[in-house]
């Protein structure tokens, strides 16, 4: 449903954008449910008449046969125009949709409304958990547009693995074109919401690169010279030939039958399943296929999808015409036509055959309607957060600088900002403070917002500055009954899983909370000193929180490659109030003793000190 003449759109405001765009959409819904009510009640008077007109031509042979064929003719023509318009509504429905839920995120009503990417990270990833990637109210469920597993999947790894500088540009260049094609996004979620999970890429991938199966050549000559004995035979036995005739040809049937039974079966057993998915998938492509780009990116996405010369959504779009006929054996009307013209070794052979020619190129197509939709979630990001910039991605590195950094899954009235850098010479940040202070905040921060830069997406920020890196965060470990481990050991396990990172490239980003609390303060410095100053020595940049002060003279041994920062809290009324504003140095107030004593727990004042 590309815009009318009457629709404007204002790319500064989102929001009234999609509101304007709902609007007339909701009115197109209006009117075809009446024209659809309409239809129904004509529907059913012509049906009536057709009831009427039958008697007196049927029975008492008052009226002329052919007069029934007017009522029948306009029910017919009804049926056709009532299916067009329900489509019609249907497809405005879903455009209304697709401007509700837009609105929805963008007025931050949107957790649990989308797709949360459940399972679609490993259970041991160095971040994903961590930084809240997957999940109701995650980074993916805000993000992701994609109508297709391949879509979805594609958007995950790149959340999962950031990618090198020049291959960030590129989807940059390509997530730039895309913001402004609203008509794109809502044509995709038109064609797709109805199937939107129907796509597995690995199966139809799969499927296309299977082996083949032999079914000869010559099976459907003599399939189509026993259809016609059988057919001549049973028109014979009609006619009082008799029935050996008829006998005859339909043993050469079953014969033909049986010799090819096991092959039709694996051939329609093979395509079940991704049968039930191109439709989605031929949808996806058909609809980029309309589309003219410019980037670079783009322009070789279209040039890989025309491998072979063919469009994909036209030889999809003929192989689903394949499959859907294959089921019409399953009309107990059509069968036994079906069985007398052996329709289903007709249609499994020429499936097969499809195969032959285009399932190399299944993969391909699968991967590039993956990577647009992928792209176009970016775009869509971008597109409903204009404030929010695209970063700069620089080649020398590490660096992490940001001024104005905040959480994009917080609220607006809720988020402060704040400036981090991190790079080689000031490698580390020490931020100290009390609970809830907004240590662990700063540290999703960095982390997320790396994981969008690097993923080719706009960030919360005023201003970013990345490079290449590597995240991997301690933040949201813990101990496990089922699995014996200790918060402590689980949090050695992915301190081991951190510094294996280091030894690959890009350099590491980390974010450890509250490093090492499930031990005593001292062997706390000591284990954090030495683990510390070898992720520093080794190129590692990031942060680490803590509220053991002691743990903040680290910094001393590593010089000006680590810094102390920390957060502020004020005890005011016996209520704990935060500014979530970081500062230079080390915390010097604590509040602790004062909030016990405020909810009534008794601490003797020599505690004071």
């Amino acid at each position: 449903m590309n815009p009318g003449p009457q629709e404007s759109r204002d790319n500064s405001d989102p929001r009234k954008t999609y509101a304007q765009r709902f609007e007339l959409r909701f009115k197109v819904v209006a009117l075809e449910k009446r024209r659809e009510l309409a239809l129904s009640r004509a529907r059913l008077l012509v049906f009536l008449a057709g009831l009427i007109t039958a008697w007196p031509a049927l029975m008492i042979k008052t009226i002329p046969f052919p007069w029934l064929l007017l009522p029948l003719s306009l029910f017919i023509v009804l049926v056709v125009v009532h299916g067009r318009v329900s489509n019609r509504r249907e497809h405005a429905e879903r455009a209304a949709k697709f401007y509700e839920d837009g609105i929805a995120r963008i007025e931050e009503r949107w957790a649990g409304k989308g797709i949360d990417g459940a399972g679609l990270a490993p259970a041991d990833h160095p971040y994903a958990s961590d930084l809240d990637l997957f999940g109701e109210g995650s980074l993916f469920e805000l993000l992701c547009q994609a109508r297709t597993s391949a879509g979805r999947r594609m958007l995950a790894d790149w959340l999962l693995a950031t990618s090198p500088v020049a291959e960030v540009r590129s989807r940059q260049q390509a997530v730039a074109e895309l913001r402004e094609r609203l008509d794109l996004r809502e044509d995709l979620a038109i064609l797709a919401e109805r199937v939107r999970d129907e796509v597995h890429p690995g199966s139809l991938a799969a499927w296309g690169k299977g082996e083949p199966v032999e079914l000869p050549g010559w099976t459907r000559i003599t399939a189509v010279l026993v259809s016609l004995l059988t057919t001549a035979g049973l028109v014979a036995w009609g006619m009082g030939y008799g029935v050996a005739p008829f006998l005859a040809a339909a043993i050469l049937h079953i014969l033909q039958m049986w010799f090819t039974a096991r092959r039709e079966a694996e051939i329609a057993q093979r395509v079940d399943a991704p049968g039930r998915e191109l439709e989605i998938l031929a949808g996806v492509l058909g609809r980029f296929e309309r589309e003219s780009f410019g980037s670079e990116r783009l322009r070789d996405l279209e040039s890989k999808v025309a491998v072979g010369g063919t469009s994909p959504s036209v030889a999809i779009r003929e192989l689903s015409r394949k499959v859907d006929r294959l089921e019409f054996m399953r009309n107990q009307v059509f069968a036994p036509i079906g069985i007398l013209l052996c329709w289903r070794l007709h249609v499994t052979a020429s499936i097969e055959a499809w195969r032959r020619r285009h399932g190399a190129h299944v993969a391909v197509w699968l991967d590039a309607a993956g990577e647009w939709e992928a792209l176009s979630s970016l775009a869509c990001f971008g597109y409903e957060n204009p404030s929010y910039p695209v970063p700069e991605i620089v080649d020398e590195g590490p660096l992490f600088e940001a001024r104005g950094l905040g959480h994009p899954l917080l609220s607006r009235e809720g988020c402060v900002h704040n400036d981090v850098r991190l790079a080689e010479g000031a490698n580390m940040l020490i931020v100290s403070g009390s609970n809830m202070s907004g240590k662990s905040t700063l540290l999703r921060s960095v982390g997320i917002n790396t994981v969008l830069a690097l993923a080719g997406a706009n960030v919360r920020a005023d201003g970013l500055r990345v490079s290449f890196l590597s995240p991997g965060a301690s933040i949201r470990v813990g101990d496990s009954l089922r699995d014996g481990r200790s918060r402590f050991y689980a949090e050695i396990l992915r301190l081991r899983q951190l510094m294996d990172l280091i030894a690959e490239r890009p350099p590491l980003l980390f974010m450890i909370d509250e490093m090492l609390q499930g031990t005593n303060s001292h062997d706390r410095r000591i284990g954090a000193e030495n683990v510390l100053e070898q992720m520093v020595r080794r190129g590692a940049i990031g942060l680490i929180t803590t509220h053991d002060l002691a743990l903040t003279r680290v910094a001393e041994g590593l010089g000006d490659r680590a810094v102390n920062k920390h957060f502020e809290d004020r005890l005011i009324d016996g209520e704990l109030q935060f500014d979530y504003r970081l500062r230079e140095g080390v915390v010097e107030r604590s509040n602790a003793l004062e909030l016990m004593r405020a909810i009534g727990l008794e601490v003797p004042d020599s505690q004071r000190d």
